[in-house]
């Protein structure tokens, strides 16, 4: 047995338990032996790109909608996706997936393995490992009230009365929820909501089963795993509960097992968090998670085009570097969840955190708030679709102006160092579905329309759509992008002053040497850019047009909402 992983077994579960619950692991390596298809261990490249999409966002009467995804791959993302996150498609009951039933099976509404394996065929895939919390419907936590000894200490029991306050909260719900067991009623921890009940952890037996899930999840095609709300996996009265040593350990566990078991399989780390706490999931830059979320670019990238001011983005990302080689960020504007702003709140004034909040509400959206130290309601989420959070819907904007500052905004994700990632509701242009807000009750639907395919392919071969529209100016940015080996994930990032009006990085290959500098105009203005740079000509990849960069001065008149791709010829 691996050593490192004997001896972050012995910190979690003390020296007595070490062995039986290593033997425990080896045998579970033992299990998939022969099963995980062998594959080459290469990271990722400028080539990949990130579709972020539920098993059914896309449908057809009579079609199980794993095999309609696989026909959208197939048909309109060839050469733009590479790989798909399917978020939990696995049998439910709520929170849209993430209230897991049956971790090894698919819902049967969606398709099964074998509809899984087709999908496969044509992208890499991304399973969601919910990690923190399972259904209280599921058989896991029914054994566990019924008494049933295999799941006893599956969960954690306390007292209703136990002083919970210092335990961080992302919801203003109750920490602790009331259920009949056959030994009467019990109060078991539940961060998010009275149906996700919380692994405890603390039973190496959780551990081994969530061990087993994981490679399973590899054995099905894997190419990536994302751990789902991961920051609140280990529990100790008396702390946050948030961050804490333990769910390190387990992370740095699970990385040492794929490492052994599954070499091309990359960890992702959901942790919608503050910059510093979110990269911390990196570890040493070898030994916890390959890819972490960049939870603060979407705020920021928001903040920045609806207060035309370029300042709070320029000043956080300095900060933002390659951590290692074999390490990157997920840059993304738009998921399945709302725009997390608690991770903007200690890069934006007081002033400019509360106008994102009066922009959602003004603009269709809601806002989701949980509780704060004092128990008071802060906002932690904006619930609203991207492109209208960006675009009032009610206002009179021709629709060119709306698409290209809807892309602006994905140029930066694109540029920014790091993988992107695009949800499939941005991809297509959707706009705020309210009337499922009207039909749920949950927020969240605003940005979560199921659509149908045959409807959503002739929208995007009718020139003029709005999806016709942003699908192909994503596809223009997307075929570039991926040619450029200054975009690979490994390769860091300046930040270029060129006045408030602008956002300016440049990328450069040391493997390659090609330079790109990506420049934004993020106002609604005409404004001219002045750069120094090397003399020569450079070209925008995007328009093909050609400037003259004599006396190591660019010079470029942008356009409102407009951005360029500069490379030196």
């Amino acid at each position: 047995m691996n050593a490192k992983i004997r001896e972050i077994i012995a910190y979690l579960y003390g020296e007595e338990q070490a062995d039986s619950v290593c033997r425990e692991i080896a045998g579970l390596t033992e299990k998939y032996r022969g099963r995980i298809a062998g594959r080459a261990a290469d990271f990722l490249t400028e080539k990949d790109i990130f579709l972020i999409t539920y098993a059914d966002s896309l449908g057809r009467k009579g079609n199980k909608p794993l095999a309609v995804l696989a026909e959208f791959c197939r048909e309109w993302l060839k050469g733009l996706v590479s790989m798909v996150h399917i978020l939990p498609c696995f049998p439910y009951s709520s929170d849209d997936g993430f209230s897991v039933i049956d971790y090894r099976q698919i819902k049967p509404e969606h398709g099964d393995w074998d509809d899984m394996a087709a999908l496969g065929c044509e992208v890499e895939l991304c399973y969601d490992l919910v990690i923190n919390h399972v259904s209280q419907q599921s058989d896991y936590f029914q054994g566990f009230r019924a008494g049933q000894a295999e799941y006893k200490d599956f969960f954690i029991v306390l007292d209703k009365d136990t002083d919970v306050s210092s335990v961080l909260r992302p919801r203003i719900l109750p920490l602790l929820h009331c259920y009949e067991s056959c030994g009467g009623p019990i109060w078991c921890w539940t961060t998010f909501s009275e149906d996700q009940v919380d692994w405890n952890f603390a039973n190496p037996r959780v551990l081994l089963e969530m061990l087993d899930i994981l490679l399973f999840y590899a054995e099905q095609g894997g190419r990536m795993i994302r751990l789902d709300a991961i920051a609140y996996l280990w529990k100790e009265l008396g702390t946050s509960c948030a961050h804490l040593p333990q769910t390190h350990a387990v992370v740095k566990l699970m990385r040492l097992l794929l490492d052994e078991a599954a070499p091309h399989l990359l960890l992702i780390t959901e942790t919608n968090v503050p910059h510093k706490e979110n990269v911390s999931y990196f570890g040493n830059g070898s030994d916890e998670a390959q890819v972490v979320y960049n939870f603060p670019l979407p705020p920021l990238i928001l903040h920045t085009l609806t207060a035309e001011d370029s300042s709070a983005l320029t000043g956080w990302a300095r900060i933002v570097r390659p951590v290692s080689e074999r390490t990157t960020f997920l840059n993304f504007t738009a998921s399945h969840d709302g725009i997390g702003v608690r991770p903007a709140a200690d890069i934006l004034s007081e002033e400019e955190f509360a106008n994102l909040v009066a922009i959602a509400e003004k603009q269709g959206g809601n806002v989701s708030r949980k509780s704060g130290p004092d128990g008071e309601p802060i906002p932690y989420e904006l619930n609203i679709n991207y492109f209208d959070a960006l675009n009032n819907p009610n206002a009179d904007v021709d629709l060119d102006t709306q698409v290209q500052r809807f892309l602006l905004s994905q140029s930066i994700a694109l540029v920014f160092v790091g993988m992107p990632a695009i949800y499939i509701h941005s991809l297509l242009g959707s706009r705020n579905w309210a009337e499922g807000v009207e039909q749920t009750g949950q927020y969240r639907s605003i940005n979560r329309e199921k659509l149908d395919m045959d409807e959503v392919a002739q929208e995007l071969d009718t020139a003029g759509t709005l999806r016709q529209k942003v699908m192909d100016g994503y596809g223009r940015m997307i075929r570039v992008r991926r040619e450029q080996s200054a975009f690979a994930p490994g390769v860091g990032q300046d930040i270029l002053e060129a006045g408030t009006e602008f956002f300016v990085l440049k990328r450069e290959s040391s493997a390659t040497g090609q330079v790109i500098i990506a420049a934004h105009n993020v106002t609604s203005k005409s404004s001219e850019m002045v750069l120094p740079v090397e003399n020569g000509v450079w070209k925008d990849l995007l328009s093909g047009k050609r400037f003259d960069g004599k006396g190591g001065e660019l010079r470029v008149l942008f356009t409102p909402w407009h951005f360029a791709w500069f490379v030196k010829e």
